[in-house]
């Protein structure tokens, strides 16, 4: 269906496709994976015909649809929410909207002397629309937006008044809606809660088009694709399975490869010995220059690039009180729709609480109440003796000096620490090398998640409070966040979209849904399996 046929493309001296080759089949659900400026987006911007390969051919059948969500989304004001969702969702909403004009020309005296050209036009596109499965379109509009968060107010509401976050989930229904033979995703869960990525999976594997997708959430992938195509140094190397099947089969391989390098390092080694020996003897000259030349033929293999995680052995923080957050009859409520109405509960030391709920069930709102960033309308939220906290939200991310360079705020933050000590710091969050020398202004989302994160837990509080912390990371470096938090010896509550996240860690469950928040005595794998379900509202 699509090819990549020994394509060749280079940014200035970065060499990101060498002579590569890759096919969509119709049907196919492919994650695409490869560090950072490998070249994931570079390959669907190929698809959709913004970018060419140097050398090499990208086909594209002519009638083949595409769909693309991406991360940057444009301005969207002037319409409903669902005006918005159908008319980006291809030729069906092209017809809808069409349909909408014609119907308000028909009604307009000024235009009667034009009614009969009108109404041949409105026969037409009618008979497309309705052709097409035109007629549902509203409803299944409504069914994506539901599915991806969306309440009826919000649905009928302004699209312009909504949050960026918003705005990304009403640019990924258009997609949805417009069915397209292939469908290109790149992170698509970032912007989205647990129960939305829930739907959407069952969305996207049921239905019938072709997906190549990008993701950070582990489990979105496993549970989605049936192919991996891999992108390193310059090739595309395709795994037949999940994600968790690539990265057994990757392992693999590189064994493989590293024990066949080292074999020929020993053959290389011996040769050299006996031309060495043997350079200055006529009698063995013939012999010596046959395996000179024997040894110029030899194709050599290099060592597959390494990826492991950072290992930073992260300082235990000091011990609190037994009670560490103490939260008594909280009430709170926002005009007339409340979220807490007497909400009350304990956390002890060394626990980690996981915090569920819908969207507007009051996850942040507690998060922001027991940091002291929000006061309830009544009751109260008392931290307890010796409780040092930490609170990771989006909004520390702004809180960076954006002149600063990363190693300058870490020298900045940390002027006792040694140059190594910062160094397996930075490392076990991604950034190595030059890296340190960007300056703040300049990092993405993502980097400036891992960087708040390092900040914080170079000398960790004994509370964490953490909302969504895994917004943006990489697969690697979540690893590493799981693989740190779970010899922490501290206190955690944290609200998180990421199962990976939630099943390491959290060793109790509030579960936030209708009038009475249920605390669950268990960790959220234990939440589960008790209650059937992988977070409130969704039932497997």
């Amino acid at each position: 269906m699509i090819s990549f046929s020994n394509i060749s493309k280079q940014y200035g001296r970065q060499l990101l496709f060498v002579e590569a080759n890759f096919q969509l089949n119709p049907g196919d659900k492919v994650g695409l994976v490869g560090p950072n400026g490998s070249g994931k987006t570079t390959l669907f911007r190929m698809i959709v015909g913004e970018e060419s390969p140097e050398e090499g051919e990208v086909t594209v059948p002519r009638k083949l649809t595409v769909g693309y969500f991406r991360q940057d989304v444009e301005e969207m004001e002037g319409r409903s929410v669902l005006d918005e969702a159908i008319a980006g969702s291809g030729r069906l909403g092209d017809l809808h909207h069409e349909l909408e004009a014609l119907q308000v020309a028909m009604g307009d005296p000024a235009r009667a002397d034009d009614m009969d050209r009108i109404l041949e036009r409105f026969g037409e596109v009618q008979e497309e629309y309705d052709h097409l499965g035109g007629y549902g379109l509203e409803s299944q509009a409504r069914e994506v937006l539901h599915g991806l968060g969306f309440s009826d107010s919000r649905i009928d509401g302004d699209v312009g008044a909504l949050s960026g976050g918003w705005k990304m989930r009403v640019a990924m229904a258009r997609v949805l809606l417009g069915r397209p033979d292939v469908l290109l995703m790149d992170e698509p869960t970032n912007h989205l809660d647990i129960e939305s990525i829930i739907w959407l999976e069952g969305f996207l594997k049921s239905m019938p088009g072709a997906l190549f997708m990008t993701s950070h959430d582990r489990e979105f992938m496993n549970r989605i694709v049936s192919r991996v195509a891999e992108i390193d140094d310059g090739e595309i190397t395709v795994y037949a399975g999940n994600y968790d099947f690539y990265e057994r089969e990757r392992a693999v391989r590189d064994a493989n490869r590293e024990a066949a390098y080292a074999r020929q390092q020993a053959m290389l080694a011996k040769e050299q010995r006996f031309i060495d020996r043997f350079a200055a003897h006529a009698a063995k000259a013939a012999q010596v220059q046959s395996r000179v030349k024997a040894l110029d033929k030899i194709e050599k293999l290099e060592l597959p690039k390494k990826r492991k995680l950072v290992d930073f052995d992260f300082r235990q923080p000091p011990r609190s009180g037994d009670k560490v957050v103490m939260v008594e009859d909280l009430h709170k409520a926002y005009g007339s729709t409340v979220v807490y109405d007497g909400l009350t509960m304990t956390i002890q030391r060394g626990e980690r609480w996981a915090v569920m709920g819908a969207n507007g069930a009051g996850k942040t709102t507690l998060l922001r109440m027991v940091a002291g960033a929000l006061e309830p309308d009544s009751g109260q939220v008392r931290i307890g003796a010796s409780v040092q906290m930490g609170y990771f939200a989006q909004q520390a991310l702004q809180l960076l000096d954006p002149d600063r360079t990363i190693w300058e705020q870490a020298q900045y933050d940390f002027p006792g620490e040694t140059v190594g000590a910062l160094r397996g710091l930075l490392g076990a969050f991604q950034f190595s090398g030059d890296e340190v020398e960007k300056k703040i202004r300049s990092l993405s989302g993502g980097e400036r998640s891992r960087l708040v994160l390092a900040r914080m837990l170079m000398y960790p509080p004994n509370l964490l409070v953490l909302d969504e912390p895994t917004n943006h990371l990489d697969l690697a470096t979540k690893d590493m966040l799981i693989k740190a938090l779970k010899n922490f010896e501290g206190t955690m509550i944290f609200v998180s979209h990421d199962r990976s996240f939630l099943r390491g860690l959290s060793t109790r469950v509030l579960e936030l849904s209708g009038a009475v928040p249920h605390l669950f005595p268990g960790s959220y794998v234990e939440y589960v399996e008790r209650t059937g379900h992988e977070a409130p509202g969704i039932h497997s």
